[in-house]
């Protein structure tokens, strides 16, 4: 990701290369404490060398149904009890360390719950030293040769380092010297017996492969992280009595390659292991803890031990560093001990206790926050803000993430069953950590200078100083021209004798002139060769000097060219810088913008499935009720269509008996108009009609040579169908010729389902008294089915009426004193038995409840 951006617009920095196609996941590491007591219970068991297994203590259920699950997580490795400090610092820090040394950043730090093992992971104990004493021993193991004297880096105040010269090292060291209490610990100082076998590392761990011809000093800074603010555990106070001053927070800022960095801090130059461990311990003691019921020493604040290493290649001659700020490599290490997770109603933390707590699990779950957005951003390809500035813990280490270093995590557990809820939440955030990419980070340029100059030039000093030793002379070059002008001098002619024995010796000053002269010619031979050699080599000179001079003038005419064409390109630059400034302004305006747009686009497409889906729903309801009505429409239009038919029979039906009354009457009417006059009937006595009872007969006899009553029958349409009739026992036999018979038909006094199972058809045979006074049967009729829930039901489909009435005409005549009676009184007598008796059945749908028999009185029509 990118660094953020401040609001005012600043030089663009050069930013530590990263190679964003190459990434690592964050590594992450479990080590499993061992139990306090042996008879705990244990909850976290190592399955193999990557895999742990966490399962709910005795009498504890995850889920309401009372399911007993176990989980298992997966790391890059992991450490059981019987795991050595060594076993875990070859395996996580060193790699890190080896990167320090190559110029990488890097960051480990222990996350768990509290009394998890995280400060001894990191610190160690007495007689086995943690990760922090055996990072510094391997770096000091690494470049103890090759270290610069004191003050040759400097740290300025912006995060940044500067290189001095020899000298002034020294007058600062001079300086530092005469303070009356120095700054910084003297390495020769004895060993604080407090934490001298933690640093007491006998492994003698080192990098293989370190830069010979580079010179390095180490910084170290300690600071903590207290209720989200900042404090210098290595600032020295003054000492007042009467009021001391709390500490002052720090403040973070960001330094020109947008690395965060804490401003004012404390870094102190350190030159072995013991005078670096002496300052984390001078800082140790100010850390700090408290008593609580989890843990007796638990830390409350975040402490962060930062390692920085300057280096900066020798120059040509292998002699002093370069003083160009370009080359010198600024790496840093950074080991911090996360303060434990915890719950206020396991620690019962009160007062500011309580305000600790809280501030603690703030951090972390900002922590954990930005590691989920980061995830999200990698596996979805969101582009959603990382809250880095929630917390100061996430701010300072925000370029880790970004790219700056590698990140390695190392998950401290406690396998009590007491802790389970606790550590089942750490496990799932380092499963999540895993899966946040971390860009690679590639390595730095090479100067450009001819390595293995330190050892050459240091080789060539020791063989001078031997043979100086051995000489006690002049050195190698004075010795070979002292030998020359030795050879040279042997040319001359020998000098012979010059002792006299004789006063009259004339031999000898002859021949000493005579060498002599000798010796003069060849001089000045040699003095004239010399001259001319001279010469020679003097006007060589001048014309190589005149070359120099031409070649010199045109190069400075190039030179003048060239600076032309910088300037001409740098004003180019500078135009191009402006440009790029503008256009990113312009990007970071579009990339807002597409964010906005693709946010705006997120939520329009899920408000159109939402829409979409409820268009569905909609649709699928419409067409459910267009099926519905359709069924209505059809089951009304059928009900209303039997209706009418059922009124239209009936009305006719009514009609005709209206016509057949009006007719019955005629004919009556007739047969009294063409009646004798001489015979009149005996009209009965009203009195004797109503002592005597009236006699139905129990079928009508029709009258001989009477036309047959034509009778509508009803074919059953429960033919080859089995019927469930049930005749209560209240109803009244109606002794009627016509009887309602159902074959195979099962008769019972009261429904059962037993009886409705076997059937499906049912028939319920009801009486009332009609509005005339007789007895009116009802036989109501249903088809039986199946419910869902396995019982029988009844849907009524028609009822069928059986109406007996009685008749309308005259009663039926007996004269036994008039046996012969004429042959217009038998005619009349028999109509009236006719007219009295005569039944027409007739099944219609006549009735508001369904078809039914109903009996009309059909009087016979008299013979013309």
């Amino acid at each position: 990701m990118k660094a953020a951006r401040a609001k005012t617009p600043r030089r663009p920095a050069v930013k530590k290369p990263s190679n964003p196609s190459l990434k690592d996941p964050v590594g992450v590491y479990c080590r499993v404490r061992p139990l306090s007591r042996p008879d705990q219970e244990c909850c976290i068991e190592v399955i193999n060398e990557t895999t742990v297994q966490i399962h709910p203590p005795d009498g504890y259920r995850i889920f309401r149904n009372g399911e007993y699950r176990e989980t298992q997580y997966s790391f890059k490795e992991v450490f059981g009890t019987l795991v050595v400090q060594k076993e875990l610092f070859d395996v996580v820090a060193k790699p890190l360390v080896e990167d320090l040394i190559r110029g990488k950043n890097g960051l480990l730090f222990t996350y768990g719950v509290t009394g998890s093992g995280k400060t001894h992971t990191m610190t160690g104990s007495p007689g086995d030293g943690g990760l922090l004493p055996r990072c510094l021993d391997m770096i000091f193991n690494s470049i103890g040769p090759f270290q610069a004297k004191r003050f040759v880096f400097k740290l300025d105040d912006k995060n940044g380092v500067d290189v001095q010269c020899e000298v002034d090292a020294l007058l600062e060291r001079q300086k530092r010297d005469a303070m009356p209490v120095p700054k910084t610990p003297s390495g020769k100082r004895q060993i604080d017996p407090e934490f001298a076998d933690m640093i007491n590392v006998q492994d003698h761990c080192k990098v293989e492969e370190v830069d010979e011809d580079n010179v390095y000093s180490v910084f170290v800074s300690y600071i903590e992280i207290y209720n989200n603010y900042i404090y210098d555990l290595l600032e020295e106070a003054p000492f007042e009595p009467i009021k001391p001053k709390p500490p002052q927070s720090k403040i973070l800022r960001e330094d020109q390659n947008h690395n965060m960095y804490v401003t004012g801090c404390t870094e102190v130059e350190v030159k072995s292991t013991e005078e670096a461990f002496e300052v984390f311990w001078r800082g140790q003691k100010k850390r700090r803890i408290a008593n609580t019921q989890l843990n007796r020493e638990s830390s409350r604040s975040h402490s962060v031990f930062i390692i920085k290493l300057a280096q900066a290649p020798l120059d040509a001659d292998g002699d002093n560093v370069l003083q160009e700020k370009e080359q010198i490599t600024l790496s840093q290490l950074s080991l911090v001990d996360l303060a434990g997770s915890e719950r206020t109603n396991r620690t019962k933390a009160e007062g500011n206790r309580l305000r600790e707590a809280g501030n603690i699990n703030q951090s972390l779950m900002t922590l954990r926050t930005c590691i989920e957005v980061l995830r999200e951003n990698q596996m979805y390809g969101t582009n959603k803000m990382v809250p880095y500035r929630d917390s100061k813990l996430t701010h300072l280490f925000k370029n880790y993430f970004d790219g700056e270093g590698k990140v390695r995590m190392i998950v401290c557990v406690n396998p009590k069953a007491e802790d389970y809820e606790e550590s089942l939440q750490v496990m799932r955030f380092a499963e999540m950590t895993q899966e946040v990419e971390v860009a690679r980070p590639v390595d730095r340029p090479l100067c450009g200078l001819t390595p293995g100059r330190r050892f050459r030039n240091q080789a060539f000093r020791e063989e001078l100083s031997r043979k100086l030793e051995m000489r006690g002379g002049p050195i190698n070059g004075e010795t070979e021209e002292q030998s020359v002008s030795e050879m040279f001098l042997q040319n001359f002619p020998p000098l012979p004798s010059c002792e006299l024995l004789d006063v009259n010796d004339d031999q000898t000053l002859p021949k000493l002139i005579e060498v002599l002269e000798k010796r003069h010619k060849l001089r000045q031979m040699l003095s004239e060769e010399f001259a001319k050699n001279v010469l020679a080599f003097k006007t060589m000179l001048q014309e190589f000097d005149s070359s120099i001079v031409s070649k010199e003038n045109y190069i400075q005419g190039k030179l003048s060219e060239k600076e032309k064409t910088i300037a001409g390109q740098k004003m180019e630059l500078e135009r191009l810088e402006k440009k790029i400034k503008t256009l990113e302004y312009k990007i970071e305006i579009l990339e807002k913008t597409a964010t906005i747009y693709e946010e705006d686009k997120r939520n329009l497409q899920q408000e159109l499935e939402s829409k979409s889906q409820k268009l569905q729903r909609q649709a699928s309801d419409k067409r459910r009720l267009e099926a519905r009505l359709q069924g209505m429409v059809a089951e009304t239009t059928m009900k209303w269509e039997k209706e009418c038919e059922r009124r239209v029979a009936a009305k006719q039906l009514e009609m005709q008996n209206k016509l057949w009354v009006k007719d019955e009457k005629l004919k009556q009417l007739k047969a009294i108009v063409t009646e004798p006059k001489n015979e009149k009937p005996e009209r009965p006595s009203r009195e004797r009609d109503r002592e005597k009872p009236v006699h139905r007969s129990v079928s009508p006899s029709p009258a001989p040579n009477a036309p047959p009553v034509r009778l509508r029958h009803r074919r059953s349409r429960s033919a080859g169908e089995r019927w469930v009739d049930h005749k209560p026992p209240s109803n009244l036999p109606t002794e009627t010729v016509m009887q309602p018979h159902v074959p195979h038909a099962i008769t019972v006094a009261a429904a059962s389902e037993k009886a409705l199972a076997k059937c499906d058809k049912y028939m319920l045979t009801h009486q009332e008294l009609a509005s005339d006074g007789e007895i009116e049967t009802k036989l109501i009729k249903g088809d039986v089915f199946k419910t869902r829930g396995g019982g029988q039901a009844v849907q009524f489909t028609e009822i069928e009426t059986l109406k007996q009435e009685s008749p309308t005409g005259r009663k039926r005549r007996s004269s036994p004193s008039n046996p012969d009676p004429p042959e217009g009184a038998a005619d009349s007598e028999w109509t009236d038995v006719e007219t009295r008796c005569s039944v027409a059945v007739e099944m219609r749908a006549g009735s508001a409840l369904g078809p039914g028999y109903q009996h009309h009185a059909q009087p016979k029509r008299r013979k013309p």
